[in-house]
């Protein structure tokens, strides 16, 4: 998609398509998983208990991000990939069963996290590089533009579908909803192939050695290290920090929660258009280039919508900033992949990994105490600054300077 002579359509390769109904099913899955989590602490603790346990969760995740990415390199990401889902699936299962045969506490709730955490560090990393083994590069654009796809629309049908579930049948049905989603999940992934093309060698040295090659990899391909720079600050807001930014702004200027909601539903119907766009597109001209005007905008975008006082203008720029964000997402990650030898995509993918998810959950209280002191405008300013920074090292790179 982002530079070849002949397009080529993703989108009708059966294979990748697997490959995104899965990514689909897991991203709704783990939706379904955090709010039937957070509604169980809840029901069972107080609201008081909901950020420890899910911290509980976060953190081994962030710790272990980079092994994982080891795991992925050393293993295959199509093995590793199988075998964490299947075990968030089992994991998932056992808290169901916790929850409808025996009165579970708390403590099986920290224990429910802390294993989830342990296993989403193994997961994530191979399920990203995994997208990068599955096609040629010139169609790895149209993936990523897939991937947008999928998150948004797990993004929005999850806490629906969680919703009414959790309301008919409870916490123990919320767990086996989000277990029957990664069981499809898992279903799907065994049916995907890896391309012949893009063969993953298999490390002979210890794993402490391969992740040490991995970042060493990184440090003499500097024009690899600004990508990862860049696709992790471009995402570091919009993993968790934004749509906790936009809860605290509908709530400091009075609207209701209708408004939060639309507000909420027009981020990801922006970032699903993006994915279609770009599932639809077969190349893309300059595409660095296009990157660093994305993640311009982006910062435009975020910084004004901290200074709104208008609903309806909030909902229509929320929608603008989930396309903007998006096409910045995908065409980064495109890139990045693009760019990375197959050998190292799930220890590169691990870092940038490391960089949102991992390090989201630190940003919420900070979210919080930002708003907190100095009102919403100020907090989206900082995450404007941090996509101006992700846009200006998006220059410094050899895709915005004509290779891409």
């Amino acid at each position: 998609m982002l530079r070849g002579a002949t397009p080529s359509v993703a989108y009708r390769d059966g294979n990748v398509l697997r490959w995104a109904a899965a990514y689909s099913a897991s991203v709704t899955g783990d939706v379904a998983f955090f709010l039937t989590l957070s509604w169980a602490v809840t029901r069972t603790a107080g609201a008081a208990q909901v950020g420890a346990v899910l911290a509980v969760g976060a953190i081994p995740r962030a710790v272990l991000m980079l092994a994982g990415g080891v795991i992925a390199d050393r293993y295959g990401p199509r093995r590793v990939v199988i075998g964490s889902d299947l075990a968030r699936c089992l994991i998932v299962f056992c808290a169901a069963a916790l929850m409808h045969f025996a009165s579970a506490g708390l403590w099986m709730l920290f224990a429910v996290a802390l294993v989830f955490g342990v296993i989403d560090a193994l997961f994530m990393p191979a399920v990203g590089a995994l997208a990068g083994r599955l096609t040629d590069p010139d169609q790895l654009g149209q993936v990523q533009g897939l991937r947008m796809l999928a998150v948004r629309l797990g993004n929005a049908a999850g806490p629906m579908i969680a919703a009414i579930v959790l309301t008919s049948a409870g916490v123990a049905g919320g767990f086996g909803l989000a277990g029957l989603l990664f069981s499809l999940s898992v279903g799907l992934l065994v049916a995907v192939r890896l391309n012949r093309t893009q063969p993953g060698g298999r490390s002979a040295g210890s794993p402490f050695a391969d992740l040490k090659d991995g970042l060493q990899h990184l440090r003499q391909n500097r024009q690899l290290a600004r990508l990862v720079v860049v696709v992790g600050l471009g995402d570091l807001c919009f993993s968790g920090p934004v749509g906790v930014g936009l809860v605290l702004l509908t709530a400091e200027r009075h609207w209701t929660a209708a408004v939060l909601g639309w507000t909420l539903t027009a981020f990801s119907v922006g970032g699903a258009a993006a994915g279609i766009l770009l599932t639809a597109l077969t190349h893309v001209p300059r595409a660095g280039a296009v990157l660093a005007c994305s993640l311009l905008a982006t910062a435009v975008l975020v910084g004004a919508l901290g200074q709104v006082n208008t609903a309806e203008i909030l909902i229509a720029g929320s929608g603008v900033l989930g396309m903007i964000s998006g096409v910045a997402s995908a065409l980064g990650n495109a890139l990045l992949q693009r760019n990375t030898d197959p050998r190292y995509l799930g220890r590169v993918g691990s870092v940038t990994s490391l960089s949102t998810v991992g390090l989201s959950p630190v940003l919420y209280p900070v979210t919080g105490v930002v708003t907190a002191v100095w009102g919403p405008g100020v907090f989206f300013a900082g995450c404007a600054l941090i996509c101006l920074l992700a846009a200006a090292t998006a220059v410094t790179t050899a895709e915005f300077r004509g290779r891409g």
